[in-house]
């Protein structure tokens, strides 16, 4: 079984330092995490623009503006309607309860994660997303390429769970807010570039440490005899 480090270090070689996720301020990361829920980065870029363009890209402006007008704004992102609303009761909610998001970050990270989850809209892996690249705090967010590759590589159970998979990383890599940060761009570019629903796998940087892929050429080469 490939070590979590000695995936990410196959992975750095090939992609280099990614420099992930993002945005201009703990807050830009914030929204922007809320509104990548099922839709692409390019799409949240339109969105999060256009608040920028009408200057209510804050805590303060997203509390009061009239839930038309954000629908209006966010269009881009997806779902605008649904987003609309979660986004203004998650910053009305903040506002109200501690004034600024650097007062909601200033909780350690484990109460910054029951807190964010505490809002509807906001599941594990937005919250972690948002305690590690947002508040700066070292948390290891998992998402569906993380589970497809470990699945891979490692032959991790299909339906593990979001929190033993997390588990397993935390116990498995140095506690460390830069490597976490660039150790999850890692895997998600990977699952973006080669680790697709449908693999590319022969010139994937892991194949070489990949249960999947040394299954798959073993059944070639059977073919093949």
């Amino acid at each position: 079984m490939a070590k979590p480090i000695e995936i990410y270090r196959l992975l750095l070689k090939r992609f280099g330092f990614l420099n992930w996720w993002p945005g201009e301020t703990s807050f830009e990361v914030l929204v922007g995490a809320i509104l990548t829920q099922q839709t692409s980065w390019k799409n949240v870029e339109k969105a999060i623009a256009s608040l920028k363009k009408e200057q209510c890209l804050s805590l303060e402006c997203l509390a009061s503006i009239n839930i038309k007008s954000l629908e209006k704004l966010i269009r881009p992102s997806g779902y605008y309607k649904q987003k609309a609303r979660r986004l203004k009761d998650i910053c009305s909610s903040i506002k109200d309860e501690y004034g600024s998001i650097d007062k909601l970050f200033s909780l350690d990270a484990q109460a910054l994660r029951k807190k964010l989850l505490s809002y509807k809209g906001i599941g594990n892996e937005t919250a972690d997303s948002i305690v590690l690249y947002a508040a700066n705090k070292p948390i290891f967010v998992i998402d569906a390429y993380t589970k497809r590759i470990m699945r891979r590589i490692n032959k991790m159970p299909i339906d593990i769970s979001y929190d033993s998979l997390q588990e397993y990383f935390e116990k498995n890599v140095k506690r460390d807010l830069e490597l976490y940060k660039d150790m999850h761009a890692q895997f998600v570019e990977l699952g973006k570039s080669y680790c697709k629903t449908i693999p590319l796998c022969d010139n994937c940087p892991a194949n070489n440490i990949c249960a999947y892929y040394e299954s798959a050429r073993s059944a070639k080469q059977a073919r093949h005899a």
